[in-house]
């Protein structure tokens, strides 16, 4: 197998090179030069328009073309384009993505929206990235803002915001259907249909679904973790008047979500693996109106609802979350460019404990209220030449009260084709129902092993405090952007991040509550640690010809935590390199090549550390126009090995691997 998949690469390069089409002739890989794309419009910055070369932040924008022709099937495989954001797949359906380090399942310092829609749940204060899914040739971008981002986007944008931000219905006109499926890829589609309702008014409307195979043990066997999902959705933009427009967008899912769960037993060997059927469902509206006062003078009020239900084999979860958002930018005066806000957000959450003898949460359900407001001013102190930007959110949650963030940013421009910029911030995680409410047994020592030396069984529990306070960050960052001329930019960020008030666990008494059958040993959640990461993050685009493209990023991150002896963070990987090439041999074929190399790294595991081996793997894939219309891909994922591991799971662990595959795809655009 391992020579099967390159070798029909080659069979499919040799045919997709002979088919008939003038070499090259229209054969640009993207509409835009590097200029012209160090000059698209973000958002996620600023809170506002503003080009990415003048945006004081460590910012990537992964483009639609980058993500077709990277062969991603998910959001989170997206995610490994951009520099400094740690991917690592867990299993078949579930993923730990971060921002400069502490990865994991539970990953809680990266804010994550789909078109300003937070997907942050109070229940770990995290994001269920197998819950989250778009129609990824309905996504026009994705911003990926390293860093605090926290004086605008307020608590959890810790150390990041990535914000999906998909087409608007007017610029999806016409239908679209895919189909594919592969080895891993078993089978997935998707339809899509746009339509114009009335000279101001279109819309969309989309049904997708797939289903994925097990990956695999160590030793080869079945890892039981396949899964399926369907998704729909819909999308509305009204033009209502000159001066207002208006979005609605809603989407609804179903997931069938297999895995195989290593749990904590009172009896011999005190652990067992079971089979479970994991199930989701929920769905989300959102309604946002745009009012412009004039060219430097607007509003937007934003309302969403979001819903979902998450039953596995030990727990269940049903929660529902109301977010209200307004802000008003303006222009107070030529060298004055001012962004303020209000926030309001309610969600409410019922836990029913299915196992309560592993895990439970109490009270089983609570409503959590958040109340904020943010002014940020960026002031222009020599025209076309410094800025400068100053801001703060004030946020109140249920869990520690009032908490500030702010910011100070200096960017500078001594020539067109420079910008060098700073800055400095504070964020703060707040506490979710894990800290606050939980209860946990992750593992059961037997009589006389190890540090159990009395003759009954030993629970070592973990246990939520309500006395928990926010953990925080004070970040220093600088960088530099270079576009000398159409065919060449680089990008290089570094940064230093000083963390206090960091989660830890201190033992408690034991209790013997439950003798003969077993003692107890808990470890209360608390701010104990504290510690520091600082690296450097750099991105290059080099096109070569007119159809050749490289694209090459490298970061660099170092991790030094002062952990106590019963909690460690997961220590994410010290390099990351990143290269991929994009090649047009002929008018109506694209080739291309992505080869990634990621170093060691380490979970934090509730039966102890694990270490993750460094990996290095290559995606590769072809794409061949049969009419403007109509498109074929395959792609061949980790071609390099046959399997590897990336990440496991902080609780119930059981360690899978990511195998090599292959799937094809017809896309057709009608």
């Amino acid at each position: 197998m391992k020579k099967t998949l390159p070798s029909l690469f080659r069979i499919a390069t040799a045919i997709l090179v002979w088919l008939p089409g003038s070499p090259h002739a229209d054969a640009d890989l993207t509409d835009l030069n590097l200029e012209e794309l160090m000059a698209v419009k973000i958002t996620s910055v600023a809170k506002k328009v503003q080009s990415l070369q003048d945006s004081a932040a460590a910012v990537f924008v992964i483009s639609n073309e980058d993500i077709k022709r990277s062969g991603a099937t998910s959001i989170p495989d997206a995610l490994r384009l951009a520099p400094g954001i740690d991917v690592g797949r867990i299993d078949s359906n579930k993923w730990a993505v971060s921002s400069r380090g502490f990865n994991g399942r539970f990953a809680n310092k990266l804010l994550v929206l789909i078109d300003g829609r937070n997907l942050y749940t109070p229940a770990f204060a995290g994001v269920y990235w197998e819950l989250q899914d778009v129609m990824l040739e309905d996504v026009e971008r994705i911003e990926v803002v390293r860093g605090s981002g926290a004086a605008l986007w307020g608590a959890n944008a810790v150390n990041g915001v990535i914000n999906i931000i998909t087409k608007h219905s007017a610029d999806t006109q016409g239908g679209l259907v895919s189909a594919g499926g592969g080895s891993e890829e078993r089978a997935f589609g998707a339809f899509r249909y746009g339509t114009r309702l009335n000279d101001t008014t279109t819309a969309r409307a989309y049904l997708k679904g797939f289903e994925r195979d097990a990956l695999a043990r160590a030793n080869g066997s079945g890892a039981g973790d396949y899964w399926n999902k369907m998704q729909g959705g819909f999308r509305l933009d009204s033009e209502v008047s000159d001066a207002d427009s208006l979005t609605v967008q809603g989407d609804m899912y179903s997931a069938d979500l297999n895995q195989q769960l290593s749990l904590a037993t009172l009896t011999a060997p005190y652990r067992q693996v079971v089979g479970d059927r994991a199930m989701a469902s929920g769905g989300n509206i959102v309604s946002r109106w745009q009012h412009d006062f004039s060219d430097t003078s607007n509003t937007t009020l934003q309302l969403y609802l979001d819903s979902y239900n998450r039953r596995e084999g030990f727990i269940d979860e049903e929660r529902h979350t109301t977010d209200l958002d307004f802000q008003h930018h303006f222009a107070l005066n030529a060298w004055n460019d001012i962004i303020w806000g209000l926030g309001f957000r309610y969600s409410s959450s019922d836990v029913t404990d299915i196992r309560p003898d592993l895990i439970s949460f109490r009270p089983s359900d609570r409503d959590n209220s958040y109340y904020s407001g943010f002014l940020q001013d960026q002031l222009t102190l020599i025209d076309d030449t410094l800025w400068l930007t100053l801001g703060s959110k004030l946020e109140h949650n249920d869990f520690t009260g009032f908490e500030v963030q702010p910011t100070a940013r200096l960017m500078w421009a001594p020539h067109p084709h420079h910008r060098l910029w700073g800055a400095i911030s504070r964020g703060v995680r707040i506490p979710s129902r894990v800290d606050a409410d939980m209860s946990l047994v992750g593992q059961i020592l037997p009589p006389f092993s190890g540090q159990n030396v009395t003759p009954f069984p030993l629970e070592l529990a973990v246990m939520g405090s309500e006395t928990y306070k926010a953990e925080q960050v004070l970040a220093y960052e600088i960088g530099y952007r270079f576009s000398p001329n159409p065919a060449f930019s680089i990008d290089v960020a570094g940064f230093y991040n000083n963390y206090s008030t960091l989660r830890s666990f201190q033992p408690g008494a034991i209790d013997t509550s439950q003798l003969p059958a077993a003692l107890s040993q808990p470890f209360y959640i608390n701010n104990g640690n504290a510690g520091r990461t600082y690296g450097i993050e750099t991105s290059a685009v080099m096109k070569m010809l007119d159809w050749w493209r490289w694209d090459i990023s490298y970061s660099a991150l170092q991790t030094e935590l002062s952990s106590n002896a019963y909690y460690q963070e997961a220590v994410s990987p010290q390099h990351k390199i990143s290269l991929r090439a994009s090649v047009n041999p002929t008018s109506n074929v694209t080739l291309d090549a992505w080869l990634r190399y990621v170093d060691n790294a380490s979970a934090f595991t509730l039966t102890g550390p694990a270490h993750i081996r460094s990996y290095t793997t290559l995606d590769l894939r072809l794409g061949w126009k049969l009419s403007r219309g109509v498109e074929l891909a395959l792609v061949g994922q980790n071609l390099l090995d046959n399997r590897h591991l990336e990440y496991i799971q902080e609780t119930f662990t059981q360690a899978t691997e990511v195998q090599r595959g292959v799937y094809g795809k017809i896309t057709w655009e009608f």
